[in-house]
């Protein structure tokens, strides 16, 4: 016991709700990979690879929580320049899915953008924490947060518009909990909004997708007028082959009920390209129901009030912003992804953290618990 004690240190609760992440995880990967199991003719193969990330990812978080959180501060000063770099070098890359997203370095595949993101979310709790007096943060700190933020972020655009937007999203959050004027908030707000709505309308009245650095401008129209089309089309006449993922997720989600058909029994993963991905949540639910889906949402929501709790118990400022900025990306992202599975949100390519398969965002993702464990190592 107290050797698992002086291993396993930190919050109880973050240990407990990434346990369970990681057993969910494994459970619903080991059935929505079949495509995979199918192609690879491989059937241990997939959920061998995800487990051994996931064990790998474990040890991220062992090693992540050890570190004292005032050493995170040093991080962005190799991890910005690094991936502004590699954001540049990726747009050159081959794409995979009409997107060039991933890296490979010495045979291992990574995505610059994860790389990115956490750089970003440090830089702004450092750049807060520093800007911190009484009237709230300077304005000095807003203009660099917006300077880096928005290099960031157009980096990343042109292949990825939605963790782009994402991590906007969460920045600005993060300026609002680290008393930022709410005057330049709003007019930040409303430039958004009106960079919004006159990119939505270009995008759904404009026919020339030739323009650089708009090469999914299709992909993204597309998906814009999928979401926003509301004419009713009888069951008869549904093309269920234009529309897979999303009628598939769908599918999944009717036919569920409140307690759903069993780990391992899902139908539709069989025809969900993405169901180990992107629409797992959708599979969540076939498979564990409305009680599992509530579940997952549940562990989450509990990752968020945790990690305010945390921040709240911090007498210095760097710390508590670093631990809700973490919290509230992987919080938001998984909102995104389970909007998006139900069919709220217009589809992304957004997966579910620590939930769904993957390489690169996966290992991130531990760094962020090992991180939050860490602070609450520091406030214990």
């Amino acid at each position: 016991m107290d050797l698992l004690r002086s291993i396993f240190k930190g919050d109880k609760v973050i240990w407990i709700i990434f346990l369970f992440l990681c057993l969910i995880s494994i459970v619903e990967v080991f059935s929505a990979a079949s495509t995979l199991t199918y192609k690879s003719g491989d059937h241990w193969g997939p959920i061998t690879q995800h487990s051994i990330i996931l064990m790998v990812g474990a040890v991220v978080v062992v090693f992540m929580h050890n570190i004292p959180y005032k050493w995170f501060q040093v991080f962005p000063v190799f991890l910005l320049p690094l991936s502004v770099v590699l954001l540049g070098l990726v747009m050159m890359m081959e794409r995979i899915n009409g997107a060039a997203r991933w890296m490979t370095f010495m045979g291992i595949q990574f995505q610059p953008s994860e790389v990115a993101k956490m750089a970003v979310i440090i830089v702004t709790a450092f750049i807060l924490s520093k800007g911190q007096d009484e009237d709230g943060a300077s304005p000095k700190a807003f203009k660099r947060i917006m300077i880096i933020t928005g290099v960031v972020c157009l980096l990343i655009a042109p292949e990825n518009l939605s963790t782009a937007a994402l991590l906007f999203g969460v920045v600005f959050l993060m300026m609002f909990i680290g008393r930022v004027a709410i005057k330049k908030l709003l007019i930040l707000a409303g430039a958004l909004a009106g960079v919004a709505i006159i990119g939505v309308a270009f995008l759904v009245l404009t026919k020339n997708s030739d323009l650089p650095f708009l090469h999914r401008f299709d992909t993204w129209r597309a998906r814009i007028e999928k979401f926003t089309n509301d004419n009713e089309v009888p069951a008869a006449k549904f093309d269920i082959d234009k529309d897979a993922q999303i009628a598939h997720a769908r599918i999944a989600i009717a036919t569920s009920h409140v307690v759903g058909k069993g780990p391992g029994n899902s139908i539709q993963r069989d025809f969900l390209s993405q169901a180990f991905s992107d629409f797992i949540f959708a599979i969540v639910i076939e498979e564990m129901g409305l009680i599992g889906g509530i579940f997952v949402v549940f562990l989450y929501l509990c990752l968020l009030m945790r990690a305010g709790r945390i921040a709240q118990k911090c007498e210095r400022t760097f710390p508590a912003f670093l631990v809700m900025g973490i919290a509230l990306l992987l919080v938001s992202q998984a909102i995104l992804n389970m909007m998006v599975a139900v069919g709220l949100f217009p589809v992304t390519g957004q997966p579910l953290p620590l939930v769904s398969k993957g390489g690169t965002s996966t290992l991130i993702n531990c760094a962020y618990i090992g991180m939050i464990l860490s602070v609450s190592r520091y406030t214990a």
